[in-house]
C-alpha cells in the first residue's frame, strides 16, 4: 500500500505524545513558543548545509525552505522576545540515509543569559523526559579533544592535515574522497563515522569546546580562543542536539559568513548573500544567549528502538 502511512499509528500517538510533552516543559518555564516562516530570502552560508531553491510563482527572486529557524529566532531575540523555542519542520539537500530525509522536525530553542553548562542540563532534561527516562538520570561529559584522545589517541587542535587523512583513511574513508577534504572535513568525517557512533551507549553523551574552526554561529571561548562554545548531544551512537553559546558580534558573523562564501566559491558551489536581516539585529543587540537545535525525529527513533528515520514519519521523501 504505497499510499499508507510508514509509521505505525501507534508510533504517530506517541510522537503527537512527545510534542504535547515537549510544549509543557517549555511551558512550565515560561519559554514562549514562536512560529517563523519556513520560506525564507537567504540561503544559509555553511558549506556543508545545501539549502531547498523554490522559485514561487509571481515571485522574480528564488526564495528558500529553512534549514533551521535559527536565524528568524535570533531577529526575535533582538527585538526583545525574551527566552523562545519552535517546533519546526526544516529542509536539507544532498542528506540521505538511515538517520535523515530532507524534511524533519527541530525543537530548537533559545535562553537568556544560560551558559553551556545551564543549556546542557535543561537539554538532558527534555531529552530524558522524551526518552521516556529519569530527568536526572546520569550523563557523560567530554571535550571533544577528549573523544579524540580516548577514540584515536591523539590530540585533534594539532594534529596535521596528513596525519588526519591517513587515519580517515585507516578508517575507511575512500582515498580519493579524503584527498579532497580539509581539515575540518576530516575531522568532521572521524567524528561522525569513527568516534560518534561510539558515544552515548548506556547513557546521554555531550561532546563540547569544538575547534574555534567548526565554531559555526557559537562564541569562541575566553580562556582559550582556539575552542568555540559548542556542545552536541550524542545518545546511543545517534547524534541528537547541536547547541552554542551564541555569537552576538555582527562584525564577526559577517566575517564568517563571508569566509564560508569563499570557501563554497573555491568547491563550485552556490555561494548565497548573507542574510543582512539578521546581521542587522545583531548590530541592533541581541541579548547574551544559549541555543540549541534537538531533533526530534531521530529521538522518536530511539524512543521506539526503530532501524530507519522512516519508520517514525508518517510519509518519508519517497512518500511526500
Amino acid at each position: 500500500m504505497s499510499w499508507a502511512p510508514t509509521a505505525s499509528l501507534p508510533t504517530l500517538r506517541l510522537r503527537a505524545e512527545l510534542l504535547a510533552a515537549a510544549r509543557q516543559f517549555f511551558a512550565q518555564r515560561g519559554v514562549l513558543e514562536v512560529d517563523t516562516p519556513a520560506l525564507v530570502r537567504h540561503a544559509v552560508t555553511d558549506l556543508h548545509i545545501h539549502s531547498a531553491q523554490v522559485q514561487l510563482p509571481g515571485h522574480a527572486a528564488p526564495l528558500f525552505l529553512h534549514s533551521s529557524p535559527e536565524y528568524a529566532m535570533k531577529r526575535l531575540l533582538a527585538a526583545g522576545s525574551g527566552d523562545i523555542y519552535q517546533i519546526a519542520h526544516v529542509f536539507r539537500g544532498q542528506e540521505t540515509g538511515r538517520l535523515h530525509n530532507a524534511e524533519f522536525t527541530l525543537i530548537e530553542w533559545y535562553r537568556c543569559g544560560y551558559l553551556l553548562p545551564q543549556l546542557m542540563q535543561e537539554v538532558a532534561q527534555l531529552a530524558h523526559l522524551l526518552l521516556g527516562m529519569p530527568l536526572d538520570a546520569p550523563v557523560e561529559t567530554l571535550s571533544y579533544s577528549e573523544v579524540f584522545q580516548r577514540g584515536l589517541g591523539w590530540a585533534p587542535l594539532t594534529a596535521g592535515e596528513a596525519s588526519l587523512r591517513a587515519q580517515a583513511i585507516a578508517h575507511q574513508l575512500e582515498p580519493q574522497l579524503a584527498a579532497r577534504c580539509g581539515r575540518d572535513e576530516l575531522l568532521d568525517w572521524l567524528m561522525g563515522s569513527v568516534l560518534g557512533p561510539r558515544l552515548g551507549v548506556n547513557a546521554l553523551c555531550f561532546v563540547q569546546l569544538y575547534p574555534a574552526s567548526q565554531a559555526a554561529l557559537a562564541r569562541l571561548d575566553d580562556e582559550d580562543p582556539r575552542l568555540a562554545r559548542r556542545f552536541e548531544l550524542y545518545y546511543r551512537g545517534v547524534e541528537l542536539a547541536n547547541g552554542f553559546e551564541e555569537l552576538t558580534d555582527a562584525a564577526e558573523q559577517r566575517a564568517r559568513f563571508e569566509a564560508d562564501r569563499e570557501q563554497r566559491l573555491r568547491r563550485g558551489l552556490p555561494a548565497p548573500q548573507v542574510d543582512q536581516a539578521l546581521l542587522d539585529a545583531l548590530a541592533a543587540g541581541m541579548p547574551a544567549v544559549s541555543g540549541v537545535a534537538l531533533g526530534f525525529d531521530r529521538l522518536v527513533m530511539l524512543r521506539t528502538g526503530a532501524p530507519d528515520i522512516s519508520a517514525v514519519l508518517a510519509f518519508p521523501l519517497e512518500r511526500a
